[in-house]
């Protein structure tokens, strides 16, 4: 980015217009620890001072996480509420009957979709908006979960791939211990983007940014992005012939 302290400036004005034009006060957003997060939670309190509030919503998670989650929201000086999860998740859990034979990450995702339950019970108290903290290399492939960490009102790293959120997160000050973590989405223990992705972030960036990569990137990417489309676009609905 060629001039970051107006991009920075931009995003900050364009949240505002977002929450007031949806009539909403301020905005709530959940903290991860990770540097997507920071980055976001630094720009809304920028945005709004006195009406913002992050949260963290521990699920068997790694502490480390949490304590990350503190050391952002002190830097910026961000309140930061703590919701634990793990009694929801058991819940979740015996109530649909999970088994160890499902599929590791539909019951992974139960965390994430109960951490948008927490972070829209909020914003309904407070008429907030809910930031989500996507940014332009995750929404790319569709890795996110669709009505967890997905289910967000704005989204403003949504043009940004990985290396220019670590740009961002140097300029607002994040702590160092955050950008340079290696980032997880903390679904299960030693999970990672990365290996998960099946590439690294450089890889996926470079291709997002220039149209290069080698062929099996190209083809992973090009294929995670058709299959994901319908996590980017409206839910279809049916229109009979007779309507049109």
């Amino acid at each position: 980015m060629k001039n970051i302290e107006l991009v920075c400036n931009e995003a900050v004005e364009w949240i505002k217009e977002r929450v007031y034009s949806a009539g909403a006060k301020g905005v709530v957003l959940g903290m991860s620890g990770g540097i997507d997060s920071a980055v976001v939670a630094a720009l809304v309190k920028r945005a709004f001072p006195e009406n913002s509030f992050c949260v963290a919503m521990p699920c068997y998670s790694n502490p480390v996480d949490e304590e990350h989650a503190r050391l952002v929201a002190d830097a910026i000086g961000m309140e930061m509420k703590t919701v634990v999860l793990n009694d929801a998740f058991d819940t979740m859990k015996n109530l649909v009957g999970t088994k160890d034979s499902d599929p590791k990450l539909a019951i992974a995702n139960i965390k994430s979709r109960l951490r948008m339950i927490t972070l829209y019970y909020y914003a309904g108290v407070h008429n907030y908006l809910v930031a989500g903290t996507g940014n332009r290399s995750e929404l790319t492939i569709g890795y996110f979960t669709k009505y967890g960490d997905g289910g967000t009102d704005i989204l403003p790293l949504a043009s940004f791939v990985k290396k220019e959120v670590k740009a961002l997160a140097e300029y607002l000050g994040i702590p160092e211990i955050v950008i340079t973590k290696p980032p997880t989405a903390g679904l299960w223990e030693n999970q990672s983007d990365e290996s998960e992705m099946g590439m690294t972030y450089e890889q996926l960036d470079n291709y997002i940014l220039t149209g290069e990569a080698v062929s099996e990137v190209k083809c992973k990417v090009d294929l995670m992005n058709a299959r994901s489309e319908h996590k980017r676009v409206p839910t279809p609905k049916f229109v009979p012939s007779e309507k049109q």
